[in-house]
């Protein structure tokens, strides 16, 4: 059952953040088929990755300190447009390492300023009983065009060539900005009731108050980048080579990653705005890490593809509940600052995993690097036992009359 949506503008980020899923889907699906047809090698496909993950982290704070100055709609609607621009033109550039790695830094500039727009957009407009709830409606409306993106990028290959399906994503994300130009509302509703008091007299806080605050909501969000940009690079490579999976089959192994996902993050959302965030995402780190593990118990298809949907269905859920989190700790003038470490934590997640891994895979092989993985949720898990009372939910809980 869907969350019920008051403002209008929520639907709008969410279709917003599905159209923005097809366009990144079909680029991503493409994207090491291109740069291997260019004679790149598996090294710099990963170095091209890392430069894109150092766009998000490195031009997360600039994309805030420009929602400040202008607004959320406006920085939303110019990283659109650069990212329309850097997608479509990719495939003529790579003929250069340098002048490719310099569009992924460009890629991942527009890609923080869409995600801090979209989400600082949300948070300010979502009510505080709900955030879990419609940050879940978020996180499935991405899941979405994730999943349609390959898709249509096949069709689009068939029917013209690889590089037309770059320039259809870029058509898609331009077309998407205009839409959000056209009908999005232009300014945040103001802070009012508890967020409003709560900002009053304070100023603005600094970067290092706000990690204090959000510590928990950024460690979840950074082990699910560590996690997802590692699983989807030796995964495949784990199932072929350990467990005797064939390539063909694990094409749509990230199909059942984001089906798990897209059948599990609502129900994850409710339970949040019910029990508490923090404590949802304990639980769901808890289940995940047992998921993890057993990648390296099963041997069958069957069960590989079950305990993948499963894995989405857990440790996917955490990132919109920790964005939801962060949505009750922080001040409503804080968001904009929020976002932009709760997406550099997933940037660096996203930096550091794939090299770990691999180094990992390569030197003790595919269980090992599975079990670092599984403890890395451990140790969030633990963190976020440690941290509990940073969850407003905690303190309510305690002071609720026991019957």
């Amino acid at each position: 059952m869907l969350p019920k949506v008051r403002d209008p503008n929520i639907w709008i980020v969410n279709v917003t953040i599905f159209l923005v899923g097809v366009a990144c889907g079909m680029a991503i699906s493409l994207l090491a088929l291109h740069l291997d047809d260019r004679g790149y090698t598996k090294e710099s496909i990963g170095t091209l990755a890392a430069w894109f993950a150092l766009g998000i982290v490195g031009f997360s704070f600039p994309m805030t300190a420009l929602m400040k100055r202008v607004s959320p709609k406006a920085v939303l609607v110019c990283s659109l447009l650069l990212y329309a621009a850097t997608v479509a033109i990719f495939p003529f550039v790579t003929r250069t390492f340098a002048l490719a790695a310099f569009v992924r830094v460009l890629d991942g500039a527009a890609s923080a300023g869409m995600w801090i727009g979209c989400e600082t957009i949300l948070l300010s407009r979502a009510d505080k009983d709900e955030k879990a709830s419609l940050t879940a409606l978020y996180a499935a409306a991405i899941a979405v065009g994730y999943m349609t993106g390959p898709f249509a990028s096949k069709a689009v290959v068939a029917l013209f060539s690889l590089e037309a399906a770059f320039v259809v994503a870029g058509v898609i994300s331009a077309l998407t900005g205009l839409f959000v130009g056209w009908r999005l509302d232009g300014d945040l509703p103001a802070a009012h009731g508890e967020a409003a008091r709560d900002s009053e007299g304070k100023g603005s806080m600094s970067a290092g108050a706000v990690l204090r605050l959000i510590k928990t909501s950024c460690f979840g969000n950074f082990a699910y980048g560590y996690f997802q940009a590692s699983v989807v690079l030796f995964l495949p490579l784990y199932l072929v080579a350990q467990k005797g999976i064939t390539r063909e089959q694990t094409i749509i192994i990230p199909g059942f990653f984001a089906l798990g996902m897209l059948s599990f993050v609502g129900i994850a959302g409710k339970v949040g705005d019910r029990i508490g965030h923090l404590l949802t995402m304990r639980l769901l780190a808890c289940a995940g890490t047992a998921t993890v593990l057993s990648f390296v118990l099963f041997d069958r298809y069957w069960l590989m593809c079950a305990a993948v949907t499963l894995a989405g269905a857990t440790l996917a859920s955490i990132s919109p509940i920790s964005l939801a989190l962060q949505g009750v700790i922080l001040p409503h003038a804080e968001y904009g600052r929020g976002n932009a470490l709760y997406n550099g934590f997933y940037a660096a997640g996203m930096l550091l995993g794939p090299p770990i891994s691999g180094r990992l895979f390569t030197a003790y092989g595919g269980p090992a690097m599975l079990y670092h993985l599984a403890g890395l949720w451990v140790a969030f898990a633990v963190f976020a036992v440690l941290y509990a009372k940073d969850d407003p939910a905690h303190a309510r809980a305690r002071l609720a009359p026991q019957s």
